[in-house]
């Protein structure tokens, strides 16, 4: 439940625009292909969440198997998307309430969410789990709701053409920008990483973190293409009156006002519980940080006592997240791409070097559990971060290479080790 409301199953429409444009209407092509990515990589996240239950994901993999230095980069990167997260979905709160009444601005809308989330974080995951049924729920009505009208609306119309969402209008063409698509929708899929930050909070965490994982990959993935390829078969456009907003647009030619202002509380609800879980998440890898003294241990890696909850990494994510106010959607959805491709490379390689060079499990069938699924992960993941635009790559190495800066401060021109924690302990 927490993976998939951190995913957002509506999330299909917070870039739905925006890759739609990119590949000439091609979307749930694009989720097709994401989803393939991800399922290698999921599964290479379920293997490292087995040898290691503990918070921090991709930065606790990384840095248990290549050792901290490495590790810092991974989290540095991971770091990136975690804190972006939050922040998209302020900012698409903002542009949907903004289109709902006019008259409010949208970082009004964006200001009250960050509080809202903010307190529900600081009371603690109990309140987080409860909130995610209730979101679930009104995602899950929304959507039944959406497919019926949209199969009524469809029957309306003249002959369809059902390989539309796979082939497009034809502008543009190629695969290459499906491939810059479905960089770009990796985004949606930072569900099941999310998952792997709880392992410390869970019961049996190396047999149910797994699974959680794999499963809300896959329900998830067949939830992003069905609802992109019933949009286009509504809409089997590119034109929209707004990018941003683009989910109006489908939802008006479904369903009229009605299914649009129903979309509108449906996904601002979705919103709201990503930003609840995302929050949560990111918090706890600031803490992991924290408590290995990568980042300051006073501020990040302290629990309150009274909520037993990282409050101070807590508030520090609602301060980032203020940035919602200023930020490109585009930018943000390809920036937060970049963070999460850098750090699934890192544990596809850390599956490798854990279990095929560290364990050296290199018998038989553990060559393909080990070495040749991890590494066709790996490549696909490298694969779709070459993808991304040349903006994106920029600001993206611009990150990584402050994070650098910032290792060799605290390790003194690499002169002292990159502080680490023994979590066994």
């Amino acid at each position: 439940m927490f993976g998939l409301v951190y995913m957002v199953p509506l999330t299909v429409f917070t870039t739905y625009g925006i890759v739609a444009q990119m590949t000439g209407g091609r979307v749930p092509l694009a989720y097709i292909v994401t989803l393939i990515a991800m399922v290698f990589t999921a599964r290479s996240y379920g293997l490292l969440s087995k040898a290691f239950p503990y918070a921090g994901s991709a930065y606790t993999y990384t840095q248990r198997s290549f050792g901290p230095g490495v590790g810092f980069l991974a989290g540095w990167a991971l770091m990136l998307d975690y804190l972006f997260l939050p922040m998209i979905n302020y900012l698409v709160i903002g542009i949907y309430l903004n289109a709902a009444f006019p008259a409010i601005a949208n970082w009004v809308f964006i200001l009250a969410a960050i509080a809202l989330v903010t307190v529900l974080n600081v009371i603690g995951i109990v309140s987080v789990a409860r909130t995610n049924f209730v979101i679930i729920a009104v995602q899950a009505i929304f959507i039944a709701v959406f497919v019926a009208l949209s199969v009524g609306s469809i029957s309306q119309g003249t002959t369809v053409d059902l390989m539309a969402p796979f082939t497009g209008t034809g502008a543009p063409d190629g695969f290459g920008v499906v491939a810059a698509g479905a960089a770009v929708l990796c985004l949606s899929f930072l569900g099941f990483d999310s998952v792997s930050t709880l392992a410390e909070e869970t019961k049996d965490p190396t047999v149910k973190v797994p699974r959680a994982i794999m499963l809300t990959t896959l329900v998830a993935g067949a939830l992003f293409i069905g609802i992109s390829y019933v949009g286009h078969l509504v809409l089997p456009t590119h034109a929209f009156t707004d990018v941003d907003s683009a989910a109006l647009d489908v939802m008006g030619v479904a369903g009229g006002q009605f299914l649009a202002a129903f979309f509108t509380a449906a996904y601002v609800a979705g919103a709201t519980g990503s930003a609840l879980a995302s929050q949560a998440s990111v918090s706890r890898i600031l803490f992991a940080m924290g408590r290995d003294g990568v980042l300051p241990r006073g501020f990040f890696g302290r629990i309150n006592k009274r909520f037993g909850t990282p409050v101070l990494a807590i508030l520090a994510v609602s301060v980032v997240s203020l940035v919602a106010i200023w930020i490109d959607l585009g930018l943000l959805a390809e920036m937060i791409s970049f963070g999460a491709l850098i750090a699934f490379s890192a544990v596809n390689l850390s599956v490798v070097k854990h279990y095929f060079m560290g364990e050296k499990q290199r018998e038989g069938v553990a060559v393909l559990h080990y070495l040749v699924l991890p590494l066709i992960g790996f490549a696909l993941t490298i694969w779709l971060w070459t993808s991304l635009s040349p903006r994106t790559l920029i600001v993206g190495l611009i990150w990584l290479a402050i994070g650098v800066v910032y290792q060799l401060v605290i390790t003194r021109g690499w002169r002292r080790p990159t502080p680490m924690i023994d979590l066994k302990e």
